[in-house]
């Protein structure tokens, strides 16, 4: 039931989500839903975000300790896969949640923000690993997730990776660029 709200979550955001609509997916009897999550619908959704947010945070995670540049070619190769697989009906879930209907409650934007700080806590570790000062390092972490999730916006209304690939073009540009005035400075135009 949850990879089944995932999924919807994903496609169609919160909004998207009924117990008909996750019961229709996974195929489960309607007396589970009330035996597995006896909140009803706002539990469905806080852990199906949850179970969502953890299959991107294990792949942020597991590429965060190789330095930023490997971290966000690791992320732009899921979500260009991803996209291509779904045929561009999958969307970032924790984006969907973030962006819900109030009617969703500010459970899940919590949730959302959560997912999203231990995002951009991992990408500014690699950033610090990679020889940045941590507030460089945390600017460049947000710049990087905001970029991208608009990119998978912008793929998904677009139906083409294009997006994704030119936003990850300008990042890598921007950390090379970011690197270069670490290491030898700012020219001096004068």
């Amino acid at each position: 039931m949850l990879i089944a709200a995932s999924e919807v979550l994903r496609e169609r955001g919160a909004a998207g989500v009924t117990i008909d609509e996750v019961l229709a997916r996974s195929g489960a009897p309607r007396g589970s839903v009330y035996y597995h999550f006896p909140e009803g619908r706002n539990q469905i959704l806080s852990e199906a975000l949850r179970y969502a947010g953890e299959a991107i945070t294990e792949v942020i995670d597991d590429a965060a300790s190789k330095g930023g540049m490997y971290l966000v070619r690791n992320f732009v190769a899921f979500w260009n896969e991803l996209l291509l697989e779904s045929d561009f009906a999958a969307g970032c879930p924790v984006v969907a949640a973030a962006i819900g209907s109030a009617d969703d409650g500010p459970q899940l934007t919590t949730v959302a923000g959560s997912i999203f700080g231990h995002w951009r806590d991992a990408l500014t570790r690699a950033f610090v690993t990679d020889g940045f000062d941590e507030s460089d390092a945390a600017s460049l972490a947000i710049t990087c997730i905001a970029a991208l999730e608009g990119a998978v916006v912008l793929c998904r209304s677009s139906r083409t990776v294009d997006p994704l690939r030119d936003v990850a073009q300008q990042v890598e540009f921007l950390i090379r660029s970011r690197e270069f005035i670490r290491r030898y400075g700012v020219p001096d135009r004068t």
